[in-house]
């Protein structure tokens, strides 16, 4: 697996550790890094005319001094501007040693038109803005429209959060070693870095197993092997049953939304829990999807003592009231104690909360986070947009020295859930500490009731058995994928049938993995 994602100190424990072991030492490790970015240049750029290489005083600009050597070897044009020397006897100092291009200041940093740029200033471990003569070379680059390639990260990104420190290089391509870190896939600086390319430098996977990593990026990899594929007898309720709660007559279609998209990734049974009065408008528009009158709790609890529905969703287009939050405890109540009484699961269940179940609870954000501690307090899935956790989880949300990955992990470890952090860069993060940054998302899904959908896809794969951490992740995945192969005039409608090819795909790896 490559699905980890490095912190930069994690980098540096994985650079040490592979040196430790041996055979390899830190300047082998350097100039495979430098031979991969010299080949990439060389591969998208065989044209160039000149190529400036920006080299801080660290290990990014001994990867920098590689690069400018090889390329001057292949007989392109190549300067090298440095921001400092090599401290003395280290890696870098090595590699600067054995370039034979000359070294400039890059306080004299000019470019031409045409040109290319290599940024081997600072990388990922970059914890401060950039100022003085590293600010002015991004600002000059950025005025002439150079092509950028970046070493590991655009300096000026945090390779921690993806946060700009004041400004930042915009690369066209960045190559980046071992495994991709959380700042290229976290916005703003996912979109600092272009294309990414991954290079292997020779840091095994059993170095990296060593580090305990705990982020992933969000790809089939991570979860494909839990993907649920159903047994050749299986009849509808071994596939898992969904109950999804509808709003009142004139706000039925979130839950219709939510409801056939956990059909569709693979819930055998779905069913709609409608209050009295928008009954007839919901059978109007149903076939496949089962429909059933609760109104109440005591309805409800009819329903799950005569069913036994493996997962719910609960909040879409039920209006954000406090009696919904007030609802919401007290089904989470009652299927902790149904779980008790029946001695027959470790807990009650899944509750996917969403929409205006987050908005509703976010009065009362204490008890939700008491009533899912309790014994057999069925799993719960949190999916909140920004403004949505800002309200549930206001502390977290505005502690400026938190990235986006830090902040899903707080709201899950304190609610006891897992959380999917919405957004362009969704964070999926479970009280353990497990998170996963998504990269796939497109704007097409920026549409009303796609996270309708989004709830129904987990409560489905929920339903079929998949672990709350793992099923989360791929429901966000295959939600995104879906919206992006549909594209432009994507509306919520269409996002239950183009998940088809996607669950295809998905089904045919599933079977084929050893």
């Amino acid at each position: 697996m490559s699905n980890e994602l490095l912190s930069p100190a994690e980098m540096s424990e994985a650079d040490r550790l592979s040196i430790a072991a041996g055979p390899a030492d830190g300047i082998s490790l350097m100039r495979r890094a430098g031979e991969a970015v010299a080949a990439e240049v060389l591969k998208r750029y065989p044209s160039a005319k000149h190529i400036h290489v920006l080299c801080g005083p660290g290990n990014n600009g001994g990867d920098g001094y590689v690069v400018a050597r090889l390329l001057a070897g292949s007989g392109v044009g190549t300067t090298i501007w440095s921001s400092g020397a090599p401290r003395p006897e280290s890696d870098a100092a090595l590699a600067a040693a054995e370039s034979l291009v000359k070294s400039r200041p890059l306080s004299d940093f000019d470019a031409e038109f045409g040109s290319i740029v290599i940024d081997g200033l600072y990388g990922a471990g970059l914890s401060k803005p950039l100022s003085g003569d590293a600010a002015k070379a991004v600002d000059t680059v950025t005025a002439l429209r150079l092509p950028v390639v970046a070493i590991d990260l655009p300096s000026g990104v945090s390779g921690a959060s993806g946060e700009i420190l004041s400004r930042a290089f915009r690369a066209e391509v960045t190559v980046t070693f071992a495994r991709k870190k959380p700042g290229q896939l976290l916005l703003p600086g996912r979109g600092q870095c272009g294309e990414i390319v991954l290079a292997d430098i020779g840091i095994g996977d059993g170095i990296i197993a060593q580090l305990a990593v705990s982020t992933f990026e969000n790809v089939p990899d991570l979860w494909l092997r839990e993907f649920p594929v159903p047994a050749v007898d299986a009849h509808k309720y071994k596939r898992g049953h969904v109950g999804v709660f509808s709003g009142g007559p004139s706000a039925t279609g979130a839950a219709r939304l939510s409801a056939m998209a956990a059909a569709r990734s693979g819930a055998g049974a779905v069913t709609v829990l409608s209050p009295g009065n928008a009954m007839q408008v919901n059978a109007i528009h149903l076939t496949s999807i089962m429909l059933r009158e609760a109104g109440s709790l005591e309805e409800v609890q009819e329903f799950l003592t005569a069913r036994h529905p493996e997962a719910l969703v609960f909040g879409p287009g039920l209006g954000p009231k406090p009696k919904v939050g007030d609802f919401a405890l007290q089904l989470i109540k009652t299927l902790a104690e149904g779980a008790r009484a029946s001695q027959t699961a470790n807990h009650g269940g899944a509750i996917v909360l969403d929409a205006d179940a987050i908005t509703s609870l976010a009065h009362q954000p204490q008890a939700l986070f008491e009533a899912a501690r309790q014994p057999n307090a069925p799993v719960l899935v949190i999916t909140p947009h920004e403004g949505e956790f800002g309200r549930m989880f206001p502390d977290v949300a505005g502690d400026k020295t938190m990235s986006k990955l830090d902040k899903a992990r707080a709201a899950a470890a304190r609610a006891n859930a897992t959380i999917v952090y919405k957004g362009a860069d969704t964070v999926i993060a479970a009280p353990d500490g497990k998170a996963a940054i998504n990269s796939n998302g497109a704007p097409w899904l920026a549409t009303a009731g796609s996270g309708d959908v989004l709830s129904g896809i987990i409560a489905g794969l929920l339903a079929q058995g998949m672990p709350p951490f793992e099923g989360t992740c791929a429901a966000v995945w295959l939600h995104a994928e879906a919206g992006s192969r549909f594209g432009p005039g994507l509306i919520a409608e269409d996002l239950p049938l183009a998940l088809l090819p996607v669950l295809r795909e998905l089904f045919d790896a599933r079977t084929a993995a050893p």
